[in-house]
């Protein structure tokens, strides 16, 4: 014997429940947002970087002094002048260990370059990364 069909009912209505999609969308914003900030700073600056076959990523931790092309110097993003370099740069050098990086234009000019690397030194920059481009 066959059941007799049932007959549609306002209280049979579907419903959905957007919790969990909300929660869903908050988690896919947050990442995002997150990843996003990561190379923000490897783009803050315009540089013509030097090509080479053996590029790594740096460490976010690592301080980083930038030098483009009309010699202007900047630590972390922010214009500083070569006297004030040293005394800006000696917490950062000592928080990572004795690592700074140094991003230079490769058409910039070079006195400018030998000058932020004396300042590292005797802010307590024990080692140097150079910013290249890979190839």
């Amino acid at each position: 014997m066959r059941k007799p069909l049932r007959r549609y009912r306002e209280a049979d209505a579907v419903t959905f429940d957007f919790a969990p999609m909300v929660d869903i969308v908050l988690l896919l914003v947050i990442f995002f947002m997150l990843t996003s900030n990561f190379n923000a700073r490897d783009n803050a600056l315009p540089l013509d970087l030097p090509r080479a076959s053996s590029a790594v990523r740096d460490s976010a931790a690592v301080p980083t002094v930038s030098v483009d092309r009309s010699g202007q110097i900047f630590l972390e993003g922010r214009k500083v002048a070569l006297t004030e370099l040293e005394a800006a740069l000696k917490p950062l050098a000592t928080r990572s260990g004795g690592v700074v990086a140094l991003r230079a234009d490769e058409r910039g000019n070079y006195g400018t370059v030998v000058g932020v690397i004396d300042a590292i030194k005797r802010a307590g920059g024990e080692r140097l990364a150079l910013g290249t481009r890979s190839q």
